[in-house]
C-alpha cells in the first residue's frame, strides 16, 4: 500500500512538474513574441510619423518617399499579421528600410538625415556606387551615382535581390525591381551589371555578382568554399524587402515596364 501511495505521489509530481515547465515556456515564448512585436511597432511609428510629415521638394525625394510609404504599409500589414517573434522581426526590417528611404529623402532635400540606424551586414557587403555611370545596355538608357541627380531619382539602400547583392545608390531606373518582383533574375541582368558597374571600387565583378557573391569573395567562389554568401534567394520574397509591396508606383507601367521586360 505504501508503495503504491509513493509511485501515486511520484506521478503527481512529474505531472505537475511537467505542466509547469510547459506553461513557464509558453509563458517565455509569448513574452518574446510581444517584445518583439513592441520593438517592430517602435520602428514603425518612428516610420510613419516620418512618412506623414514630410513632402518632397524635388523628384528624388519624393520618389524615396513614395518608397518609404510602401514600405510604411507594408510593415504595418506584417504587424497586424504577425503571431510570431520572427513575423514581428520581418515587420521591423521593412520599417527600418523604409527609414533607410526616409533618410536618402532628407538627404536629396538638404536637410539632416536624422539618426543613424542599425547597422545591416547584407547592406554593407553589397557595396556602394562611388562615382557617376551612364551607359547603354540593349538600346536603353542607364545612369547611377552615389547622390540624388535629376537623372537619377531612384534610391536603392543596398542589399541583397533574388540572392545578388545591389549596391546602395541613385538610379535612374529600378533596375533591380523586376528581379524583386519575381524572385529571379533575367537573362540580360549579368550584361546589366557588368556594363553599368564594372571596375567599380567595393563592387563584385558580373562573374561574382552572377553566382551571388560580394566584393572580394571571388578568391571563394574560385575555391568552392562560398559559405553562405549566395543564399539569399527568398530575398525577392520579401524578407528584408517589404515583400510584395513593389507593385505599385513607377515600376507597373510606363516605359520601364516595357522596355526593361526583356530582363
Amino acid at each position: 500500500m505504501g508503495t503504491t501511495i509513493t509511485v501515486i505521489v511520484l506521478l503527481l509530481i512529474v505531472v505537475a512538474g511537467t505542466a509547469y515547465l510547459v506553461r513557464s515556456q509558453a509563458q517565455a515564448k509569448q513574452r518574446r513574441v510581444e517584445d518583439a512585436k513592441a520593438d517592430a511597432r517602435r520602428w514603425v511609428e518612428r516610420l510613419g510619423g516620418q512618412v506623414l510629415n514630410l513632402t518632397g521638394t524635388d523628384l528624388a525625394s519624393q520618389q524615396a518617399l513614395a518608397d518609404a510609404s510602401e514600405r510604411y504599409t507594408a510593415a504595418g500589414s506584417e504587424m497586424e499579421r504577425a503571431e510570431t517573434a520572427e513575423q514581428a522581426q520581418l515587420a521591423k526590417q521593412t520599417a527600418l528600410e523604409g527609414l533607410y528611404y526616409v533618410r536618402a529623402a532628407r538627404t536629396a532635400m538638404g536637410i539632416d538625415p536624422g539618426p543613424a540606424l542599425p547597422d545591416d551586414p547584407e547592406r554593407e557587403r553589397a557595396g556602394k556606387v562611388t562615382e557617376h555611370r551612364s551607359v547603354d545596355v540593349e538600346g536603353q538608357h542607364y545612369e547611377a551615382s552615389p547622390q540624388p541627380t535629376s537623372n537619377t531619382p531612384h534610391y536603392y539602400p543596398g542589399g541583397r535581390v533574388a540572392g545578388r547583392p545591389v549596391p546602395q545608390g541613385w538610379y535612374s531606373e529600378p533596375w533591380w525591381k523586376p528581379a524583386l518582383v519575381a524572385g529571379a533574375w533575367g537573362l540580360g541582368s549579368m550584361l546589366l551589371f557588368s556594363t553599368m558597374f564594372s571596375g567599380m571600387a567595393g563592387i563584385p565583378s558580373a562573374e561574382a555578382w552572377e553566382d551571388g557573391y560580394d566584393a572580394g569573395q571571388e578568391d571563394a567562389m574560385e575555391s568552392g568554399d562560398g559559405g553562405d554568401a549566395g543564399d539569399g534567394g527568398d530575398a525577392g520574397g520579401g524578407d528584408d524587402f517589404g515583400g510584395g509591396d513593389f507593385g505599385g508606383g513607377d515600376f507597373g507601367g510606363g516605359d520601364f515596364g516595357g522596355d526593361f521586360g526583356g530582363f
